[in-house]
């Protein structure tokens, strides 16, 4: 009786199923993955890599194969560091708003959306390029996303300089894709490279120290203090400047390249300079900003003088 009298217990309403990403949104979070400002400085690098290699005017074919083929594998070895480093992300302010970190794409979509992009570049620089240069690339994926990410970051605070051997190959990647071997020109940049990565990125260190910290990576600032890093910063620049006058040195550029290499280098160590003695996180922005146009200049000049120089000098 009782039973048939009580007002019966509504039915739980199901929640509405979440609506699918607009199709723009969609493109926008897997471009995310690909960290294109990073992927466009290496592209840019193996391009002057490819420019440098030919004497005169390069194959423009090839040159669009081999940039496109780089920028694939870089673009997915983006994306697999992104997915590798989802947990981290969500705990730095800098990272945390990326697809992978956000949960807007799932593990599923991340890892098939590398594999793809890694698989069309390798065999486009297989088929359309040359095996050497696909070997290269390829070996370049593994030490960023694999030896660097998942081994060295979280392990050692040298991880930037140990890893940095990998972000400092895309010059040797254009050489090889053009000559089909490894010349020592195309060393000297990558030794250029090598030597700017850690001063680039203990700059930025310095300033997202907290965020390092809450991430539980051993960076340099985290692991040895601020005052240590910086004049770490302060030495890798002054070495990196002398590394920058190699070109000149073994005579593949000319005065055109040395007077925008010293001009460069001088602003870099007087930043650096600058840091050590007069320490702000507005400044360390800066100098982390300026390292950015401090390469791209530097290497736009080194194309530059290839093609001015001779013209401006005489062969060298």
């Amino acid at each position: 009786m009782s039973q048939s009298l009580a007002a019966p217990t509504p039915e739980p309403v199901p929640e509405p199923a979440p609506k699918p990403a607009p199709q723009g949104s969609l493109w926008r979070q897997y471009s995310a993955l690909t960290k294109p400002r990073v992927v466009q400085l290496i592209v840019f690098c193996a391009l002057i890599g490819m420019l440098l290699a030919e004497p005169g005017w390069p194959r423009w074919g090839l040159v669009a194969l081999a940039s496109a083929g780089i920028w694939l594998v870089a673009a997915a070895a983006a994306a697999f560091n992104c997915l590798v480093e989802q947990q981290i992300d969500r705990r730095m302010a800098r990272t945390a708003w990326r697809p992978t970190a956000k949960g807007e794409l799932a593990t599923a979509q991340a890892l098939v959306f590398s594999s793809v992009l890694g698989a069309a570049g390798c065999a486009l620089l297989a088929y359309a390029v040359n095996p050497l240069t696909m070997g290269l690339t390829l070996a370049t994926f593994v030490g960023y996303a694999i030896i660097y990410t998942v081994v060295l970051k979280p392990l050692t605070p040298q991880n930037i300089v140990i890893g940095g051997a990998s972000g400092a190959m895309p010059p040797v990647l254009g050489w090889a894709a053009m000559t089909g071997e490894v010349g020592a020109e195309a060393l000297i940049l990558c030794l250029i490279i090598f030597l700017w990565t850690p001063p680039h990125f203990w700059a930025l260190a310095l300033y997202r120290v907290e965020d390092y910290r809450r991430a539980g990576l051993p960076m340099l600032p985290v692991t040895h203090g601020a005052d240590f890093t910086k004049l770490q910063v302060l030495l890798y620049t002054v070495v990196l400047f002398a590394a920058t006058l190699l070109p000149w040195v073994f005579r593949f550029s000319g005065w055109v390249y040395l007077a925008a290499a010293v001009v460069l280098g001088a602003m870099f160590v007087g930043y650096a300079f600058k840091l050590w003695r007069h320490y702000s996180d507005a400044l360390a922005r800066r100098t982390f900003r300026f390292s950015i146009w401090h390469l791209s200049l530097l290497f736009a000049a080194l194309l530059l003088d290839h093609y001015l120089d001779p013209w401006l000098f005489g062969a060298r």
